[in-house]
C-alpha cells in the first residue's frame, strides 16, 4: 500500500468514501462503454501533453504546477478542497519552488568537495526576470532577498508560515489557494459563488469548464498507465513533479478515482516506484533537476 502523508487522522473517512467513489465512477466509465463510438468528444489535443509547449491548449488554459494541484483537489460542485486535507498548503509551496527552476529562476547551491546532501544544500536565485505569475514572483523575491540563503525544507515552511521565528512570518505567502483559484477562474477553468455554512459565508469556486480537468486526470493516468516508461528520467520533468506533489498534497487518488480496480491497482503500484525511489541518487543521473529532487526528498524523507 502506498504511504500517504501522515497528515491527519480525519484523513481515513475520506479515503473510504474515495474508494465507493472510485467504484461508482468505475461502473459509470463501464455503461459508457456501451455507446456508439461516435458520440465520443474528438479532441485532438489530447495527444501527446506532457511537455507545455507541445499541448494544443491556448496560453489562457496552460497550468502551473500549482493550479494544476489544486485542480486535482477541489470538488467539481462545491468549489473547494476537503476540510481534512492539511498537506495541500505545504505541497503547494513545494510546486511554487519546482515551478521557479523548471523556468530557470532557481537552483540549488553546488554540492562541493564534501557532498551536500540535497536538504542540505541552500537555494539560489538564478534568474529574478519576472515569470508573469504573481504568486512565483513573489516567492522569487523572497528568494533573492535573503541571505545567507536557505534550503529547500526551510522554504517550503517559511512560505507556508510555519515557523517559530516571529521575524521570518512576513515570508508566509498568504491566501494561496484563493488566488490560485482566482488564476483558474480568469482562465476560464472555475466560477465564483457564495455558500452558506450555518455560521459563515465563504467563497467558492465550482468546476465550469470540465474538459481541462479531464485533460488533467487523464495526463497523470496515461503517465503511470498507457504512457508509463518505468525510468523517471525519461518522463516529462513537469509530469513527473505533478505526480509526486499531488501525492505530496493528497490529492492524487482523486486522478485515479474513475479508473477500474485492476488499473487503479496498477497505477498505485507505479506510483510507489517512483516513491521508493532514492532522490540523492536520481539528482546526480545526467539531464536532471537537483532542486525537483530536493523537493521530493524533503517530502518523502
Amino acid at each position: 500500500m502506498v504511504p500517504w502523508p501522515q497528515c491527519s487522522t480525519g484523513k481515513i473517512l475520506e479515503r473510504s468514501s474515495g474508494l465507493v467513489q472510485r467504484r461508482t465512477e468505475a461502473s459509470r466509465n463501464a455503461t459508457e462503454k456501451d455507446r456508439p463510438s461516435g458520440q465520443e468528444d474528438h479532441d485532438p489535443r489530447r495527444g501527446d501533453e506532457q511537455d507545455d509547449d507541445d499541448t494544443g491548449d491556448s496560453k489562457e488554459t496552460r497550468l502551473t504546477l500549482m493550479e494544476e494541484v489544486l485542480l486535482l483537489g477541489l470538488k467539481d460542485r462545491e468549489g473547494y478542497t476537503s476540510f481534512w486535507n492539511d498537506c495541500i498548503s505545504s505541497g503547494l509551496r513545494g510546486c511554487m519552488l519546482i515551478e521557479l527552476a523548471l523556468r530557470g529562476r532557481l537552483q540549488l547551491e553546488a554540492c562541493g568537495m564534501r557532498r551536500k546532501g540535497l536538504l542540505a544544500r541552500k537555494v539560489i536565485c538564478k534568474s529574478d526576470a519576472p515569470t508573469g505569475d504573481v504568486l512565483l514572483d513573489e516567492a522569487l523575491k523572497h528568494i533573492k532577498d535573503t541571505q545567507p540563503p536557505e534550503t529547500v525544507q526551510s522554504w517550503i515552511e517559511l512560505l507556508s508560515g510555519e515557523t517559530w521565528n516571529p521575524l521570518k512570518l512576513h515570508y508566509q505567502l498568504r491566501n494561496v489557494r484563493e488566488r490560485l483559484a482566482k488564476n483558474l477562474v480568469e482562465k476560464g477553468v472555475l466560477t465564483t459563488e457564495k455558500q452558506n455554512f450555518l455560521l459563515f459565508d465563504m467563497t467558492t469556486h465550482p468546476l465550469t469548464n470540465n474538459n481541462i480537468k479531464q485533460r488533467l486526470i487523464k495526463k497523470v493516468q496515461e503517465a503511470v498507465l498507457d504512457k508509463w516508461v518505468n525510468d523517471p528520467h525519461r518522463m516529462d520533468k513537469r509530469l513527473l513533479a505533478l505526480i509526486f506533489l499531488a501525492h505530496s498534497s493528497d490529492v492524487l487518488e482523486n486522478a485515479f478515482a474513475p479508473l477500474l480496480d485492476d488499473q487503479y491497482d496498477l497505477a498505485m503500484k507505479r506510483v510507489r516506484q517512483l516513491l521508493e525511489l532514492e532522490p540523492e541518487g536520481e539528482s546526480m543521473k545526467a539531464n536532471t533537476n537537483e532542486l525537483l529532487w530536493a523537493v521530493v526528498a524533503a517530502f518523502t524523507k
